[in-house]
């Protein structure tokens, strides 16, 4: 499904990425590791099509993501593509209906029916009491159950999680830990960035180790 070939990407002063090359299996989850500053977001985002990298090739389904134009890109992220974020990057102005609808409506879904869809997500989510709500009525755990919400609209054909729990306490993590098992087990195209192995070892089935902007270990969870 996601293939990266020998990419490589550089930042003023700093090389970030040294010639990764990387496949992602259609159904596979995945985790991303290593310590902050190593290139893992980076990688995500060349991985998502967010960032273009120097040299090397992104492949979605054969079609060479590095070869897109900004706005071939931009559609590709949304109509395939669903992000979970530290911080939920939700819009404030927006009710949790709204959030996690706006993706559907601007892949062309009638507004009701975004609506009606978003609203059976957040129930799904345990949020049924919270749809009309803003942001910053939400919990952090709240706020980033949205977010995996709006992620999931479509449904997607990959998730890409950033830190996800990294802002959250300890009940709202495992919250958000036991969704992400269930994606998991539905079989839902995961990459997932995080620097603890022991809090992400039984959510993915395939452990990549960063180091330097270089994979250092690529390995089945049953290998470790």
């Amino acid at each position: 499904m996601l293939e990266l070939r020998d990419i490589t990407k550089s930042f003023p002063q700093q090389r970030v990425l040294e010639g990764i090359s990387l496949t992602v299996g259609d159904g596979e989850s995945v985790a991303i590791m290593g310590p902050s500053g190593s290139g893992k977001s980076t990688l995500l985002h060349c991985m998502s099509g967010v960032l273009v990298p120097d040299h090397g090739e992104v492949l979605f389904d054969g079609q060479d993501v590095s070869a897109m134009s900004d706005a071939e890109r931009s559609r590709l992220r949304l109509e395939h593509f669903g992000f979970i974020f530290q911080d939920g990057q939700l819009l404030p102005e927006l009710t949790a209906t709204e959030n996690v609808a706006l993706p559907q409506i601007m892949r062309g879904v009638p507004r009701s029916q975004a609506h009606d869809e978003a609203i059976d997500m957040l129930t799904r989510l345990g949020l049924g009491a919270y749809v009309d709500r803003y942001p910053g009525q939400l919990s952090g755990g709240q706020g980033q159950r949205v977010a995996i919400a709006r992620a999931l609209a479509g449904p997607p054909s990959v998730v890409f999680a950033d830190e996800p729990t990294a802002a959250l306490g300890v009940q709202e993590t495992a919250q958000v830990e036991n969704i992400i098992r269930t994606l998991k087990a539905a079989g839902e195209p995961l990459i997932l960035i995080s620097h603890n192995m022991r809090q992400v070892f039984d959510l993915v089935d395939r452990i990549v180790v960063f180091r330097r902007g270089r994979i250092v270990a690529n390995l089945r969870k049953e290998e470790t």
